[in-house]
């Protein structure tokens, strides 16, 4: 079957596309760019009209815990799926703290089949130790032959610096990247949210910046004596922003392993100052920073120091989140919510153009794990986002896909919307309506 997306702005930022034109897209792969309608005259296919509105690749998120399996009253991988592809994502990397985690080949290959079942494509990342104890490697060799894309500690930082040393040389002979949840354990101990004036004057106890900066530069430089990949995941401070920069500016004449990092919406839009009331939706780990550490994420993102958009969504129940801060869970949701805050706080207020801002969710995270996607070039999958940049909604939590509703964002009013997601030719979120003479309306859940 042949489709015609017509009359779109079509950015693609991995070829350096922005322009007014038409995608064509063959049995689910992208066939074309351009005005293609001639070259299809003598084949049955439908043509939709997208003027007005933005064709880009579909998201890709290389952060989300997806909570199955061990916690499928937080989250499943159907409604986890079903949540990004909601929010324009058609590509997302499944984290590894689950019970049981991913330390073998048997739970990579479950979390596969069951991503098989969803209508986007559901990466599997693998534990870097075993039960992520962060005590004995985990089995790397037969987690990569399985299909895990990457490594992870995230939610269990590993402590032991030999440990991370052994996991990086190993993957950096497996050819997969160290995604690195960088916490100094002994630091943060039982503190709740950043480490300040805010959490002196609410009573509650800190996690301070360097428990992040001194784990950040500790990968960087196990990263180099290894020769590997290392990313360094939820960047939320300044001092890991200019550990990065300097990291990178390092690289190229040393011959050391390749760093890149990531950020979240949050750190670049809320302070520590989110949990003034107490609000335990804000609380996060990393946790929201100061003012000025959000105007260095900020400067990260528009430099190129911060490769990498993520959500790091993290559902939990009510029981997790409606209890004392103390107890609370860490976390938020961010699959739904991702795409209209980057479009608010970063396109619209000129930190990023909307170029910029669509390669750090597509072309950049498929960059770092080495996938075939995140563009629109022939050939590749027909992943793609449909998006209306100045539609204006109201986040709506209780209308969320995801189970969770764990998010301080309920209620805002913010620009940028997913009009339509579509996976492999498929349309799998939203709708596009047809313009050929049955005029039919191709449309997801």
């Amino acid at each position: 079957m042949w489709a015609l997306l017509k009359g779109g702005r079509v950015i693609d930022p991995a070829r350096g596309i922005d322009e007014i034109t038409d995608v064509l897209i063959e049995d689910g792969i992208i066939a074309a760019i351009g005005n293609q309608q001639s070259a299809i005259s003598n084949q049955q296919f439908e043509v939709f009209d997208v003027s007005g509105k933005v064709v880009a690749p579909g998201l890709i998120d290389m952060h989300v815990h997806l909570r199955e399996p061990g916690a499928e009253h937080k989250e499943t991988i159907e409604t986890g799926a079903r949540a990004a592809a909601a929010g324009g994502f058609t590509t997302i990397l499944a984290m590894p703290n689950t019970d049981p985690a991913p330390d073998n080949r048997a739970v990579v290959e479950f979390v596969l089949a069951r991503g098989r079942e969803t209508g986007i494509n559901v990466l599997a990342c693998g534990a870097m130790t075993k039960d992520m104890a962060g005590q004995e490697m985990a089995e790397l060799g037969d987690m990569a032959e399985a299909g895990a894309v990457a490594l992870s500690d995230d939610g269990h930082p590993i402590q032991n610096s030999l440990i991370m040393r052994r996991v990086m040389e190993y993957s950096g002979m497996l050819g997969l990247p160290v995604l690195t949840h960088c916490e100094d354990k002994a630091l943060t101990a039982d503190g709740v949210m950043n480490e300040g004036i805010v959490s002196t004057v609410l009573g509650l106890r800190g996690m301070p910046a360097a428990a992040e900066v001194s784990m950040v530069e500790r990968n960087i430089l196990l990263a180099e004596l290894a020769g590997c990949h290392v990313h360094i995941q939820h960047v939320s401070c300044a001092g890991s922003v200019e550990a990065v920069r300097k990291a990178k500016a390092r690289a190229p004449s040393t011959g050391s392993g390749w760093v890149t990092c990531e950020t979240c919406p949050h750190y670049f839009t809320l302070t520590d100052e989110a949990l003034s009331d107490y609000d335990t939706n804000a609380k996060v780990n990393p946790p929201l920073r100061t003012a000025a550490d959000v105007e260095a994420i900020k400067a990260g993102l528009a430099d190129g120091t911060i490769d990498v958009i993520a959500t790091d969504h993290a559902p939990h129940s009510l029981e997790d989140k409606e209890v004392e801060m103390t107890v609370a869970a860490f976390g938020m949701v961010g699959l739904e919510t991702a795409l209209p805050l980057v479009i608010t706080k970063l396109v619209d207020a000129g930190v990023l153009s909307l170029s910029q801002a669509i390669e750090k969710m597509t072309h950049a995270p498929a960059r770092a794990l080495g996938l075939d996607r995140g563009t629109l070039a022939p050939g590749s999958p027909a992943d793609i986002l449909i998006l209306d940049p100045g539609g204006r909604g109201s986040v709506r939590a209780a209308e969320f896909n995801s189970l969770g509703r764990n998010t301080p964002f309920d209620g805002w009013k913010l620009n940028g919307a997913a009009v339509a997601t579509i996976a492999g030719g498929r349309v799998v979120s939203g709708e596009v309506r047809a313009v050929s003479e049955k005029s039919e309306v191709l449309s997801g859940r």
